[in-house]
């Protein structure tokens, strides 16, 4: 199984590269992020968590599960919604499980890309699942949640982190 990528990795701050490819590797790549997003007890993981520089995610949250590739966020409801958020790549350096803030994020989201087979999806979202959507799909920007915290709470969030 792949390492998850933490903080200070270049990948996770690279803008992934859209998928073109859509072969057996692909499917296998899908099911390595799920079985490394269940083996960290995460509840979605992006491409470049893995060292894998390409735009997919992987989610499991809100009794919905699945995956994205190729995905573009539209913003359907921008009312801030302030609420606790972790990361895998952003582990406590002791105790190595996510590290929470309290991070904003937009009440309600769509997202639109392909699955596995290049066909269309698209997927409304409120909640945590928008939340998750969000997260992910800033990975694929080379992102991370601390972007969007306050300078200081990033910075508090960052000094427990490898």
């Amino acid at each position: 199984m792949r390492d998850i990528r933490v903080v200070g990795d270049p990948v996770l701050r690279t803008p992934a590269e859209p998928v073109v490819d859509f072969d057996r590797d692909l499917r296998r790549l899908i099911d390595e992020m799920f079985d490394a997003m269940y083996a960290a007890q995460g509840v979605g993981l992006a491409g470049p968590q893995l060292g894998v520089s390409q735009q997919i995610f992987v989610y499991d949250c809100s009794n919905r599960k699945g995956h994205v590739i190729n995905p573009v966020l539209t913003v359907d409801d921008d009312a801030e919604v302030l609420d606790e958020e972790g990361c895998l790549s952003v582990p406590d350096r002791d105790t190595r499980t996510p590290i929470y803030a309290k991070t904003p994020r937009a009440a309600g989201v769509t997202v639109q890309g392909l699955n596995r087979l290049g066909r269309p999806v698209q997927i409304k979202a409120r909640g945590l699942l928008a939340r998750c959507f969000q997260h992910e799909t800033d990975h694929l920007n080379g992102l991370l949640y601390v972007d969007r915290l306050a300078k200081d709470a990033a910075r508090k969030v960052l000094l427990q982190a490898p």
